[in-house]
C-alpha cells in the first residue's frame, strides 16, 4: 500500500483483505460544535477510501471547511473473539459523483444482483458526491481475544 506511514504492532493483520469486507467505517470530521461521527459504507480503491455523500448528509460541507479527518474501521466477530481495528488519519475532499464507483460500492454491501437492491440504492443521481479520503497514517491492530 502507498501510505505515507503505516503503524503496525506485533499483532497485525492483512489490511487489504479487511478493506474488501462490507464493514461500517466511522468518519470523524470537525465542526464548530465539536467532532462529528458518521457511520458510512466505503470502498477502497486507488489507495483511497471512497464514501458516498447525499444532499441530506452534512459531512461533505464539514470536509469542505476542514479536510483533516479520521476514519475507524473494526472487524468484530464475537463468536471467535476476532477484533481487527484500522485507524486512519488524513485529508478528504468532495468529488463529483461517479456512478460506476457507486455501483461497485453498493455491490460490495448489497450483492451483485442489483434487481434485489432497495430502491434508494438503485436511484443514485448527480446531486450525490463522493468523499475521497487519502490516508496519511494508518494504525493497524489485531486486538483479538480467546473465547
Amino acid at each position: 500500500m502507498k501510505y505515507l506511514k503505516i503503524i503496525e504492532g506485533k499483532r497485525s493483520f492483512d489490511l487489504d483483505k479487511m478493506l474488501m469486507k462490507p464493514l461500517f467505517a466511522h468518519l470523524s470530521t470537525a465542526s464548530p460544535e465539536g467532532p462529528r461521527d458518521s457511520p458510512v459504507w466505503f470502498i477502497w480503491e486507488d489507495s483511497c477510501l471512497w464514501i458516498i455523500g447525499t444532499p441530506e448528509d452534512t459531512f461533505p460541507s464539514r470536509i469542505q471547511n476542514t479536510p483533516s479527518c479520521a476514519i475507524g474501521i473494526v472487524d468484530f466477530e464475537p463468536d471467535s473473539g476476532k477484533v481487527y481495528h484500522a485507524g486512519f488519519r488524513g485529508k478528504a475532499s468532495v468529488e463529483l459523483f461517479n456512478f460506476k464507483l457507486a455501483h461497485k460500492l453498493f455491490t460490495k454491501y448489497l450483492g451483485s444482483n442489483d434487481k434485489n437492491w432497495d430502491l434508494r440504492f438503485k436511484t443514485q443521481n448527480s446531486h450525490n458526491v463522493f468523499i475521497r479520503f487519502v490516508p496519511e497514517t494508518v494504525v493497524v491492530r489485531d486486538q483479538s481475544y480467546n473465547v
